[in-house]
């Protein structure tokens, strides 16, 4: 079944009191215009329009860099004229699409891709020539009420301030987003006027202009009301977030994941996270990212764009484009910079830094060290305070530590500099030098002892 789904994501969202647009907000750290997009993707619509318009080179930064390889375009409403505007501009840049044409808000973050196939599908058997989606909610104050007719098809739409206090008492509301005929839909469009004090053109005019055709206009209703919460203001960004959040713990927690606390774990869309695993509070994972089996990630952690292999401690770590593989501990307080990959059954311990390195199967850099820029063999064991000096000022420089190395607290490696397999250096010193396999090397200067310095001191 051919699905053209049209985003409106056009509006300024003055209510935000922000200089982004409004759908460049993120819930759970993806944009609110991505999370609609994603669930036209998974509703299987084979090509999706989103009309732009304030703050217009945002969102259409956000869409290419995401799905560049996805079936999404974007189209600018210049003039912002109302949402049956922005369908007339998304149309006359498409055509006249084959199928069922769903619109949606780009500031829906919640729907679901199960309400958006429902809602294509109430019209695709040509019985329907729109349908508007309904919902339930537990206060519909507000929101437009659905009033239908003996064979429950739409008899009007009542905005809240017009409804009589029996209207008012109906619970069906409006979710603003519809299905057409792509056919009906095309013929029909430029029908909506802007008669009104805003002088705008609105979208659900179409339901009477369609009826006046004889045709008939009916409902799709969401399952869960709350797929069509929208987001005006950062209170509601704020709360629809949380349900967000708790869609996706309860269903990881379904699928064999351990919460300690469910409302204190922020878990991106976009994860995956292996059973018997424990998130504890404070855990924030963000953006693409896979967690395997039996791990325990948090407290206080954050991951971004991080892939976490099966029997790992993460614990207040903040990992951001890094790969563990399995076995790895990290924390606490320790911070993995892009391009870290630690190795299987590997550390990086307490206030430990690393960066664009790979530390190497069952090597240890324990507490209080700095690693960038460094390929490290199996088995190293770093001492405390320990740092690889990569950064003359103008360029970074690589060090190399072989296997078995062993290196003394609080040497510092001034890169380029190699370090040989099963060589130690000793504590406090600073190598400037590549130290072959197996060799001991040592940099200090002698030291002095003054007899009596203190009470001369204290003298002075």
């Amino acid at each position: 079944m051919d699905v053209t789904a049209i985003i409106l994501a056009a509006g300024e969202g003055t209510r935000m009191k922000s200089k982004h647009a409004k759908v460049a907000h993120k819930i759970l750290g993806k944009p609110m215009i991505s999370w609609v997009i994603d669930a036209a993707l998974a509703a299987e619509c084979n090509r999706i329009v989103v009309v732009v318009g304030s703050h217009a080179d945002e969102v259409r930064s956000i869409i290419h860099s995401s799905y560049a390889t996805a079936p999404v375009e974007t189209v600018e409403q210049v003039e912002r004229l109302g949402t049956g505007h922005a369908v007339r501009i998304a149309l006359d840049a498409i055509g006249s699409p084959a199928g069922s044409v769903v619109v949606l808000n780009g500031d829906l973050p919640l729907i679901q891709p199960a309400t958006i196939a429902d809602l294509a599908n109430s019209v695709s058997s040509g019985t329907l020539a729109g349908a508007v989606l309904t919902m339930t909610p537990p206060d519909p104050f507000g929101y437009g009420r659905i009033l239908l007719n003996a064979q429950g098809e739409i008899e009007r739409i009542v905005e809240q301030k017009d409804c009589t206090p029996e209207e008012a008492a109906v619970r069906e509301a409006n979710a603003g987003c519809y299905a057409f005929d792509g056919a009906a839909l095309t013929a029909h469009i430029k029908k909506i006027g802007c008669d009104n004090a805003q002088k705008e053109y609105y979208l659900p005019d179409m339901v009477e202009i369609l009826q006046a055709a004889g045709l008939s206009v009916g409902i799709s209703r969401c399952g869960d009301y709350q797929d069509g919460l929208g987001v005006n203001s950062r209170a509601q960004l704020a709360e629809v977030s949380a349900i967000a959040r708790d869609r996706i713990n309860t269903r990881l927690m379904a699928e064999g994941v351990t919460f300690i606390d469910p409302s204190q774990a922020w878990i991106s869309p976009d994860a995956q996270v292996g059973k018997d695993t424990i998130i504890w509070p404070q855990t924030h994972v963000i953006g693409q990212v896979i967690i395997g089996e039996n791990c325990q990630i948090g407290p206080n952690t954050r991951l971004t764009n991080t892939q976490v292999g099966s029997n790992c401690i993460v614990d207040e770590t903040i990992c951001i484009d890094v790969m563990l593989d399995d076995d790895v501990t990290c924390g606490p307080r320790a911070y993995l910079r892009p391009g870290t990959h630690m190795q299987r059954g590997s550390k990086a311990g307490t206030h430990v830094e690393i960066k664009q390195s790979t530390i190497g199967e069952g090597s240890k850099v324990p507490h209080l060290s700095y690693i960038g820029n460094t390929t490290m063999g199996s088995d190293v064991n770093v001492g405390a305070g320990s740092i690889t000096c990569n950064y003359d000022g103008a360029r970074k420089h690589s060090t190399i530590i072989g296997d078995g190395v062993f290196i003394g607290s609080d040497t510092m490696m001034v890169a380029p500099v190699t370090i040989g397999d099963h060589a130690i250096t000793g504590a406090a010193s600073c190598i400037t030098k590549d130290v072959p396999e197996e060799a001991l090397a040592l940099e200090r200067s002698p030291q002095r002892v003054i007899e009596g310095y203190a009470k001369k001191r204290q003298a002075r």
